[in-house]
C-alpha cells in the first residue's frame, strides 16, 4: 500500500472526496483526516486522526524498547565477562535488572513520545497551524486509478507528497473488525 497525502482548506470537498472514494470502493480504514480543527472534522462525518496516533507514542516506544534490549543485552553480557553470574546469588537478580531496564527504556520512550507530533506528519506541522486539513489515502496499486480520476474533479486539492502506508493486513482487519461490529446487535 502507499499513501497518498494532499493539503485542503475546505472540509464541504474533503467529504464529497471521501463520499467519491467509498462509493469506488475504498474504505473508511483508508481514509483519514489530520487537522487542528477536530470538531469541525467530526461534525463533517469524516474519518480523524485519533488523538494517541498524533504523537509519535508507537514509534517512540518502540525505539525505547530497543534500546532497553540492547541495554538489557549489554548488562547481561557485561555480568557474563565479569562473572558476576557465578555468585551465589546467580544469574535471576541480573535478569531481573535486565527486564526493569528494558521495561523503563520503553515507558520512557512512550513518555517522549507523547510529547512529540508523530514523526510521519512533522513535515505538516506548520501548514496545521494555518488551519489547513492534510486529506491522506492509503491504496492498494489496483486502487491509484480510482484516486487520479477523483482528484482530477477536485482542483482545490493539493499533493503533498506520498509515503509508508498502514500495512494492508491492518486495513483489512479494520474492515473486518468494522463488518463484524455492524451484524452484532
Amino acid at each position: 500500500m502507499l499513501r497518498h497525502y494532499y493539503i485542503s482548506d475546505d472540509l464541504d470537498d474533503l467529504q464529497a472526496i471521501e463520499t467519491e472514494l467509498k462509493a469506488k470502493g475504498v474504505s473508511t480504514p483508508q481514509i483519514h483526516v489530520l487537522s487542528e480543527n477536530d470538531a469541525e472534522v467530526e461534525k463533517h462525518h469524516l474519518h480523524a486522526i485519533e488523538a494517541v496516533l498524533k504523537q509519535d507514542v508507537v514509534h517512540s516506544t518502540t525505539l525505547g524498547a530497543v534500546v532497553g534490549l540492547i541495554a538489557a543485552v549489554t548488562l547481561l553480557i557485561f555480568t557474563y565477562l565479569v562473572d558476576w553470574h557465578t555468585t551465589a546469588a546467580g544469574w535471576l537478580p541480573f535478569g531481573f535488572l535486565a527486564v526493569i531496564v528494558l521495561g523503563f527504556c520503553t515507558w520512557e520512550g512512550g513518555l517522549i513520545g507523547i510529547q512529540i507530533p508523530n514523526h510521519q506528519f512533522k513535515r505538516f506541522q506548520k501548514l496545521l497551524k494555518q488551519g489547513k486539513h492534510i486529506f491522506f489515502v492509503d491504496l492498494d496499486a489496483e486502487q491509484e486509478s480510482i484516486l487520479s480520476e477523483i482528484v482530477e474533479q477536485h482542483p482545490n486539492l493539493k499533493l503533498a507528497g506520498t509515503g509508508p502506508a498502514t500495512p494492508g493486513w491492518v486495513v483489512h482487519g479494520q474492515e473486518t473488525f468494522n463488518k463484524v461490529m455492524k451484524t452484532l446487535p
